[in-house]
């Protein structure tokens, strides 16, 4: 396959257009600017830069890096099994699960083997088992999906804290070279680089299941 048309494809599955529903999840961060944890750009930079090194965002890594390696063997299932018991709470288990089975579905207009790929797969695994199967490296690839990631949650908490739109688009830039580096730290991850300290993070999670008046689904 033509590298661009990889790239092309990459962009396209992580666009903020793709069907996923990425855009009604918060991953907590609304809880967090309810209670004042996060309530400026310094704020927010300091709680994603959590989730990249130390949370959440560094686990979906790392199971993107082995569903990458396994997509084509029957290690893939175990490693979304994995994926769906490390999600800290019922809304962080629906919002990885119900965006990697909407995934899976709007796939199939480029992918031809996605059969064997259950109907329920956390998010990570299933976009890392797609690109893999569509030729795209590992790190671009990982790359490319923290950069969606951490893009989608600076823009719900640009419409939370609020923020302005440039203070979004330099959050992002400040971001790339940490994503960049995290990306390659990944690349050469195994299954035993799993592990979150990001508490403050999971506690918010479980804390906006029950808030009475919310904007996000997690």
């Amino acid at each position: 396959m033509n590298d661009n048309t990889a790239l092309i494809r990459l962009m396209t599955w992580l666009s903020p257009a793709f069907p996923v529903g990425a855009f009604s999840y918060s991953h907590g961060i609304e809880r967090a600017v309810h209670d004042g944890l996060i309530h400026d750009m310094p704020s927010l930079q300091a709680w994603l830069d959590d989730l990249l090194h130390h949370g959440s965002v560094w686990n979906d890594a790392v199971l993107f890096a082995a569903a990458w390696r396994e997509a084509d063997t029957d290690g893939l299932e175990g490693i979304a099994a994995l994926g769906a018991a490390m999600a800290g709470s019922s809304e962080r288990h629906m919002e990885t699960m119900l965006q990697g089975s909407a995934f899976v579905q709007a796939i199939g207009h480029w992918a031809g083997r996605v059969s064997d790929i259950a109907d329920e797969v956390p998010y990570p695994v299933a976009v890392a088992a797609i690109a893999a199967r569509n030729g795209v490296e590992l790190e671009p690839g990982i790359a490319a999906f923290l950069h969606a990631v951490l893009s989608n949650l600076i823009q719900g908490a640009v419409r939370l804290v609020p923020l302005g739109q440039s203070h979004g688009v330099a959050l992002m830039a400040a971001m790339e070279a940490p994503i960049l580096t995290t990306a390659v730290r990944a690349a050469h991850s195994s299954l035993d680089d799993l592990g979150s300290t990001a508490i403050m993070s999971d506690i918010m999670a479980m804390q906006h299941e029950t808030q009475y008046s919310r904007v996000f689904r997690s």
